[in-house]
């Protein structure tokens, strides 16, 4: 094998992933991570678009544990040679390969350690899939740390409670409907002191489940980050996640963020891509930043609020609704477990808000409840004109909401 020759990895998450990861670096290759949970057909799409030189799924993974193989090792490592190409979730169109460098993954790491510290005995807890950058960035901080990385199968609330219960693990890494069941799962016990960082991202968090993260000790830190900044680009400092409720924190070191007239945040820095695979021209501007697609603001301190993503703004009526906002009073009733809302097309006010709902075993409410407890926390305009139920809603691997594809009927 060549180096710069890229290789396909689709397998869960596992030993046989995590030696890979390695094992391509020394070997000077480019690894292209694949979803395990894409059709055939989209997976045969990034086969075609990456042409990789070897494709690897999980049995020969496995195999390459007890492989006696030994060929050249690379031992020095550019900055500016790509590390890997992970493929975006694709919110509109086709999926784009973006490239990550070893300094992108470098910069992201120590940016992180200078935000949150590092700490004799921190163990950090991969049970987001690793074929997604907050995974796979868990297991290159680890080795750049020197740090333990618990790698879990799959996420499962109660087995990750455990692991933190041994006090083995000290960092988490959740986005919100994952931290909504560890909290479930945990009732009234709160969280060790030994568990001092729960790195919560995916978008916005409602308020109610911060609150509630709180009340059981656990240190939720949010953070803002994309796959084309390597993960975190914005992360809320430790002593600031009670004063900063709701913030995703300050630029990380050596990274800028900006806020432009309609309100999507630009980011520049080491963490950012130099471009997408075949697309390498399209990704920043003349002067090195990327638009990210989010709209957010920043308060007096300089501090990072994300609102919601561009594509889903709902505009009804002339004013802007923010689906996580609407998201999030729905979340504050007890019977509510998950929500998702979406613009519908309406004649007279251009587009209306509508929700789709899942609840809580043994939890009823009806829909007039709900819309009239949205009234109580929402402007007339950002109440949903429909709810529907569903026993779940889409959300990709990595637990992060799916709006488009939500159905309600119109």
């Amino acid at each position: 094998m060549r180096s710069g020759n890229r290789v396909a990895l689709r397998a869960p998450n596992g030993a046989a992933f995590v030696v890979v990861v390695h094992a391509l670096m020394r070997l000077g290759a480019v690894l292209v991570p694949i979803n395990t949970r894409l059709t055939q057909a989209e997976v045969d799409w990034q086969y075609a678009d990456a042409e990789p030189v070897l494709v690897l799924d999980a049995a020969v993974a496995d195999e390459l544990l007890t492989s006696p193989a030994s060929p050249p090792l690379q031992r020095d490592f550019s900055l500016d040679e790509p590390h890997s190409i992970i493929y975006t979730s694709g919110t509109s169109g086709r999926p784009k390969g973006a490239i990550l460098t070893y300094g992108n993954h470098w910069w992201s790491a120590v940016g992180s350690a200078l935000n949150l510290g590092l700490a004799p005995g921190d163990g950090w807890l991969a049970c987001l899939p690793l074929f997604h950058v907050g995974g796979l960035s868990i297991l290159l901080r680890s080795v750049i740390y020197g740090m333990t990385a618990v790698v879990h199968p799959r996420f499962d609330a109660s087995q990750v409670n455990q692991a933190i219960d041994t006090g083995s693990v000290s960092i988490v890494s959740v986005v919100s409907a994952m931290l909504d069941r560890l909290l479930v799962d945990r009732g009234e016990r709160p969280y060790p002191t030994s568990l001092r960082c729960v790195l919560l991202g995916g978008g916005p968090a409602p308020l109610p489940l911060l609150e509630r993260a709180r009340r059981a000790r656990a240190p939720v830190v949010q953070t803002y980050g994309l796959t084309e900044t390597a993960s975190q680009i914005a992360t809320l400092a430790p002593e600031d996640s009670i004063r900063k409720l709701g913030s995703a924190g300050k630029p990380l070191m050596g990274s800028r963020i900006r806020i432009e007239g309609d309100g999507e945040i630009w980011v520049r820095g080491p963490t950012v891509s130099p471009g997408y695979l075949h697309q390498a021209a399209v990704t920043r501007d003349a002067d090195g930043w990327l638009r990210t697609g989010d709209l957010g603001y920043l308060d007096d301190e300089g501090y990072l609020y994300v609102l919601d993503r561009r594509d889903d703004l709902i505009v009804s009526g002339g004013e802007n609704v923010y689906p996580s906002e609407v998201e999030a009073a729905l979340l504050a009733h007890p019977a509510v477990a998950d929500a998702g809302v979406i613009g519908l097309g309406d004649a007279a006010w251009g587009r209306s808000v509508a929700a789709l709902v899942t609840l809580r075993p043994g939890q009823t409410v009806t829909v007039d409840e709900l819309i009239a407890f949205c009234r109580q926390r929402l402007a007339g305009y950002k109440v949903p004109r429909r709810i529907e139920f569903a026993a779940a809603l889409p959300r990709n691997a990595a637990g992060k909401l799916v709006r488009r594809e939500i159905r309600i009927d119109g």
